[in-house]
């Protein structure tokens, strides 16, 4: 098998490991109505960080790290808890495609704003460029021009917050990426939240199984091991084949599954408006990334 075909290999798994993330939109959203926030954010964190424990020993991953590295990893599994739950509250209200979709359009123009602000990264006049079209395609998204301030509402203010709470733990990476191997940090991360979950979760009584039905259990298993577990290995071993910083791109598959799949399980339409501000979005990212490159970003999803 020679260079290309390899890298058309990872090229497939980055794309599976998106369109598993998007999926997890619509099968989060059924898992919740069948559950709650609370419960449903444990067990697909424990879930994720049972099925991580084989991948990591298998890999034969380093799980070394220094006490910042740990400080980091709790720190990014708190913020992780906080998004597991505006995630699951946020699709107990809203629409999982147009959920998918904010929040994928939203945390790479959130972070790179955080990036020039934490780490006084600077631009150049093609990246203040993109970022004005990211901020257009955001207004657009918002759908600002239509309704105002109508966005800060239960179907999209929790979708907000958790672009700006995945923003923080990208920034969160970055910094830790040097200390730790990402697939460890990742079964740190998971293990943290799960915990961190079952403490909300508890006087909902999570370790009762019967009290929640196979639609529950199905779609909080594959959130669980296939988007969580499986597609987060896929789409680090990907990343390092193909480059930290074309992932982003990648990224923009996400909204895809997201809408494909909650079209056809709820019927949900998405307005012209959603599919317009995440072009413009994606447009913001392909220039950004042309000249500049966030080498040390490593995304955990949804």
């Amino acid at each position: 098998m020679n260079k290309e075909e390899n890298k058309t290999i990872y090229i497939i798994g980055m794309i599976l490991s998106m369109l598993l993330w998007g999926i997890a939109w619509t099968s989060g959203k059924a898992a919740v109505e069948h559950s709650n926030a609370q419960v449903a954010s444990f067990w697909r964190y424990t879930i994720a960080f049972v099925g991580m424990i084989p991948v990591i020993f298998y890999m034969k991953k380093s799980l070394k790290t220094d006490i910042i590295g740990y400080i980091y990893m709790i720190l990014g599994g708190l913020l992780s808890a906080l998004f597991s739950y505006l995630f699951f509250a946020g699709l107990s209200h809203g629409d999982a495609g147009y959920g998918g979709t904010m929040f994928t359009s939203l945390v790479p123009l959130i972070t790179y704003f955080l990036s020039m602000i934490i780490f006084k990264t600077k631009v150049s006049s093609i990246q203040m460029i993109a970022l004005g079209i990211g901020i257009f395609g955001a207004i657009v998204l918002l759908k600002i021009p239509m309704e105002g301030l109508g966005f800060l509402n239960l179907h999209s203010i929790y979708f907000l917050v958790c672009a700006l709470v995945w923003a923080l733990i990208t920034i969160i990476t970055q910094k830790v990426s040097k200390r730790v191997d990402p697939m460890f940090y990742t079964l740190v991360l998971f293990g943290v939240t799960a915990f961190t979950n079952m403490l909300f979760a508890l006087p909902f009584h999570p370790f009762e199984i019967v009290l929640y039905d196979s639609v529950f259990w199905m779609n909080i298993i594959f959130i669980g091991l296939l988007s969580g577990t499986f597609a987060m290995t896929v789409f680090f071993v990907s990343a390092s084949k193909i480059g930290a910083h074309n992932t982003a791109v990648f990224m923009f598959i996400v909204p895809l599954g997201a809408i494909v799949s909650s079209y056809f399980a709820y019927g949900e339409k998405i307005a012209s408006s959603t599919i317009i501000g995440c072009l413009l979005s994606l447009v913001a990212v392909i220039l950004f990334n042309k000249k500049y490159s966030f080498r040390k970003n490593r995304l955990i999803q949804a």
